[in-house]
This record gives C-alpha cells, structure tokens and sequence, in this order.
C-alpha cells in the first residue's frame, strides 16, 4: 500500500449494517451477467483511481473497465492510483499519473485501465503512495513513478514514466509499496529496503534515505512482508512478527511510541499468516482465521470498537474463517472464505462500500455482487477486489 492520508475523527457507528445471509441473498439474486463482472472498485475517484471511466466518487462498489475475471489476478491501490496483474503476465494502471505511477510513458491520469509499458512476466504487483512496483517471474523486481526519495531502487532520485529495474535483486518472491519507500523478500527468507528513510523505515540501522536496495538487519526466516506509511513489517515463518520504522501511534506494536530503524518485537504475535500495513495501523490474519491489529484508531481502522490508539495487538471484532486481509490509508478489509467483504474505519469518501460516509468501528458486510473473490487491497482513499 500506501501514503499516509491525514488522520481525522468522523462520525462513527459500531454495528454491522447487513447481515450475511441477506448479503449472500443480494449476491444470488444478481444476474448472471452482473455476477461474472470483474474488477470492483470504490471510494474516492478525483483522479480517475476506481477505473469506471469516471471521477465520480462511488459509495457502494462498481465496475471498473478492461479485464475479464480469468485476466485478472490481484489488485493493488495506492495513493491515488490502481494496479492489476492480468494472467497473461501484464499489468494494467490507472488513476492518477502526476509522477509517472501508471508506466505509460506519460503523466495524463486515467480514468480507465491503461498496461503498463515493456513488462512481460510480472507475478505480483504493489501500488506506492506515488510510486508501483512489479515482480517478474525471474526474481528481479521493476518500478516506476516518483523517485524523489529513490523509491524506485535505480540508484537515482528521478522520477520514471516507464519501467526500470531495480538494481543488484535477484531471487525475489515477495514485494510491497510504502508511501516513499520499498520492500522486496528474497527467496533466502532476508529482506531488502530503499527509498525514503526518515522514520528508519530502511530497517538498516540509519535515518538516511536509499536509491538503492539495502539490507533489513536481523531478519531470516521471512515469509511475508507489507509497507506501510512510514513503518515496515515482516511475518516469521514461526508465525510471529517484527517491525520497524515510525512508532507515532503504536503501530509497530512493541508497547510502545518509540520509532526503531532496526526491527521490533511485535508484542504478543503468534501464529500469524500473513500481515498488511496501513498509513498508521497494521493488520495480522491468524491461522485460527481471526485478526489482530494495532496502531492508530482513530477512524476505527483497528476494528475493536473503540477509537484508542493500541500499542500491541488487539482482536478485531465479529471476524473468523478470514481468508484474506488489506490496509488501506486509515481503513481495512478482510475476505472469508464463505461470505461477503468485510470494512471498517475510515469512510470519508465511501471507501468502506457500505452506501455511506460514516466511519465503523467494527467490521461491516458490504455487497459486491461477487462469490469467490481471489484478491481485495486498499489505497488512501479507496477499495479494490477482484
């Protein structure tokens, strides 16, 4: 994910709006033809990010154009930009192009997806505050966009409209978009991090930023990593978790405010599956099909129903059998295996998809017309699935 919206406090409620089964029956009831629509989007749309060929803000989910279901595979948002890896191994952008995030050579957002230029191969895709990144099937790792903090890992702080390999990796099999900086998992179970490093996001031991790929000290045995605002996380494969860079509102999740350019603790994480990080929060699925989460709350990103900020992990509400979960700017989703997308936090522009503005506490059944949903992310201000 993601840059890092300013943080307010909106109206909020703490009840679910729909019921599972009355969202099972909306999603029967739809026409075949509705049911096979492919890539859903909502939230904000200023800069053309929802890909409906509109700038309309979007309360409730809608269509977005270009690939079919079988094309596409994962979704990512970003700033105000999308992502989506096709089956075919190309990516497709879209949404605002100020710094050349959408890889067409141009800086003219679209409001429509446009594919991305010269990528060929590519296995995972992630959407910067204003930058995007691809892995491509021979482990090496290209990225496009703005550069000013040397996010795009090419040795340079300028900006790129097209696609540029990330210089000296090899052997990824994992990536992930902060605002101003990134994240690559190497297939050895270490981690590599370049671009902004103010908050010690690097994970190297310094404050000074990178446009080139360094080394996160102290980690083995990864097998997740998410980039957040202006933190960093990284999943053991023992099933706990570390963190690193700013700790502002708890959000690395070792008890305290205190920001680490080296990796943390995260207090109490066991058992954990996969991560996301947000602009302030962070996100954990747990093999026992729940949540935990910490960091900032003040839009009931965390799900507890509450609005305090938590320093270590807390259980998000109401969640089991999660098979999938995302971070959005100050918002969050998660995906079971049977039943509808689920939202809560931040809803200022309809990012939560539930028909409204107003923020949720805990997570919230939403309707998307669709079964069988393989991928689900968050920009700032908006909501992707697929």
């Amino acid at each position: 994910m993601l840059s890092f919206p300013t943080k307010k406090r909106g109206l909020t409620v703490t009840a679910a709006a729909v019921t599972l089964a009355a969202l099972l029956a909306g999603a029967a009831s739809q026409p075949a033809s509705a049911q096979a629509t492919r890539l859903k989007t909502w939230g904000l749309n200023a800069s053309g990010q929802l890909g409906d060929a509109t700038l309309l803000e979007r309360h409730t989910p809608v269509t977005a154009a270009g690939a079919t279901d079988a094309e596409v595979t994962q979704v990512s948002g970003g700033g105000g930009h999308s992502l989506t890896r096709l089956s075919n191994g190309t990516v497709e952008a879209w949404g605002s192009n100020s710094d050349g995030q959408l890889g067409d050579g141009t800086l003219i957002n679209h409001s429509t997806p446009g594919t991305v230029a010269n990528l060929l191969g590519v296995t995972a895709v992630a959407a910067g505050g204003l930058h995007s990144l691809a892995l491509l099937s021979n482990g090496t790792v290209w990225a496009w966009g703005d550069n000013q903090f040397g996010q795009l890992g090419d040795g340079t702080i300028t900006d790129r409209s097209i696609p540029v390999q990330v210089v000296g990796l090899t052997n990824v099999v994992a990536i992930s978009a902060g605002t101003f900086h990134s994240l690559a998992l190497l297939s050895d179970g270490t981690v590599r991090a370049w671009g902004q490093n103010a908050f010690g996001q690097l994970g190297n031991g310094t404050g000074v930023d990178s446009p080139v790929p360094v080394t996160v000290l102290g980690l083995t045995g990864v097998s997740d990593i998410a980039a957040g605002g202006q933190h960093s996380l990284a999943l053991l494969s023992t099933g706990a978790g570390r963190a690193w860079g700013d700790n502002s509102q708890g959000q690395l999740g070792n008890g305290t405010l205190m920001g680490s350019s080296t990796p943390v603790v995260v207090s109490g994480l066991a058992g954990a599956t996969s991560i996301a990080a947000g602009s302030f929060h962070s996100l954990a699925q747990l093999n026992t099909g729940t949540v935990r989460s910490w960091g900032d709350n003040s839009s009931g990103q965390l799900g507890d129903g509450t609005t305090t900020d938590r320093l270590t992990p807390v259980a998000v509400l109401a969640l089991t059998n999660v098979n999938l979960i995302a971070a959005g700017g100050n918002h969050s989703l998660a995906y079971p295996g049977a039943g509808p997308v689920t939202t809560w936090g931040d809803n200022t522009n309809g990012q939560l998809g539930d028909g409204s503005v107003i923020d949720r506490l805990v997570p919230t059944g939403i309707r998307t017309g669709r079964i069988g949903i393989t991928s689900i992310d968050g920009g700032d201000y908006h909501s992707l699935i697929v």
